[in-house]
């Protein structure tokens, strides 16, 4: 049973993580305290951007010699294989650690055993505590990492009829400035922004991170089967990673084209003459592009719900009304109300005169 040091401490431990956010990918944003054989915070860490110290390490190097014979309190289980850098349990045991509490069970089959290693060594373990909390910060991450594929988040602004754009084509900007800002938070927390090719030639997006200081920027990905993508896209700008995904179809010419331009253009299988979605985010997976966010139009985000690859949506609503235009989601196969996706709703906010709503499908 915890005590109420270690509550403290996990606590602690989740505010360094959620502060953490998107500065850590793909590794998760962890936090960690260490506790001294007296029950007093002796160091604390976060994880480091990707090829750094994990957030164990980070709070064993702060506490030092104070660990031996305390407890080490972390938001996710200590991994137990090396990769970039050396396996957190080892860690812990080199240190002296009697204890180690922690939120969430590592899913990924590759760093897990973390537990088994701390056992073995004679370390007690107690797993769990403050779980709900740290599933709210580290949910896209354990999703990702359990299923194998990466966790899909779609994002759209409408109307409140549900317009995404006017029977011109214009849409900027239905939604106001403090959404806009929120959709730079989500931008800065996933691996990738995915979009269609028909919002790129309509729109002609940037996708970069603007309204928050962040150390990376997330690859820019192109649903674009025939290669379309023109080469004086914003996206081809040199600010973040463009990766434009086609067909076998798509002309030699035009894949150089965009090479020769800053893209990396990757081939993947086909589906009713269309990029494959499946395959897309197996590919991106086996990229360490963990957490998805689509941006994109009726059509693609039609295309990832039809085929079951999201697991939440943020929707901004602004308050008011076109009558006519683009619709948010297209047709993916539902005829019936019997057949309806429903979703659980997460949460419910005010940004400035819109409001955010955010929901989950499936397993998420």
């Amino acid at each position: 049973m915890a005590s109420p040091a270690e509550t403290t401490a996990m606590r602690s431990a989740l505010a360094l993580a959620r502060g953490a956010l998107g500065t850590t990918n793909p590794n998760p944003a962890v936090g960690a305290v260490v506790l001294d054989r007296n029950g007093r915070e002796a160091g604390a860490g976060v994880t480091a951007p990707v090829g750094g110290p994990h957030a164990e390490v980070v709070a064993l190097t702060a506490a030092g010699e104070s660990a031996r014979g305390g407890t080490l309190v972390v938001t996710l289980e200590p991994c137990a294989h090396r990769g970039r850098t050396g396996a957190c349990a080892q860690a812990v045991v080199a240190a002296g650690i009697a204890r180690v509490v922690y939120a969430a069970t590592d899913p990924n089959a590759v760093a897990s055993g973390g537990v088994d290693l701390l056992r073995d060594a004679g370390v007690d373990v107690e797993a769990g505590l403050l779980l709900d909390e740290a599933e709210a910060e580290l949910g896209p991450w354990l999703v990702a990492m359990g299923r194998g594929r990466p966790h899909v988040t779609w994002k759209y602004a409408a109307t409140m009829d549900g317009r995404t754009a006017a029977r011109d084509g214009t849409s900027r900007w239905i939604t106001g400035e403090a959404a806009r800002a929120d959709v730079h938070q989500l931008r800065a927390r996933a691996d990738a922004v995915v979009i269609g090719i028909g919002t790129l030639l309509a729109d002609d997006p940037a996708l970069t991170v603007r309204a928050v200081d962040v150390g990376r920027q997330p690859v820019r990905v192109v649903v674009d089967s025939h290669a379309r993508t023109p080469v004086g896209s914003k996206l081809l700008d040199g600010a973040a990673p463009a990766l434009i995904a086609v067909t076998a179809s798509a002309p030699a010419k035009r894949r150089a084209a965009l090479r020769d331009a800053g893209a990396e253009v990757i081939e993947v299988a086909s589906k009713d003459g269309r990029v494959d979605l499946g395959s897309l985010v197996s590919t991106l997976f086996a990229r360490e592009l963990y957490l998805l966010l689509v941006e994109g139009g009726a059509t693609l985000a039609a295309g990832f719900v039809g085929d079951g690859l999201v697991d939440r949506v943020v929707g901004y609503l602004a308050p008011a009304l076109l009558g006519a235009g683009s619709d948010v989601l297209g047709g993916f196969g539902v005829g019936t109300i019997n057949d309806v996706k429903r979703l659980r709703l997460r949460d419910v906010a005010a940004m400035g005169d819109d409001v955010r709503i955010i929901a989950e499908l499936g397993g998420a």
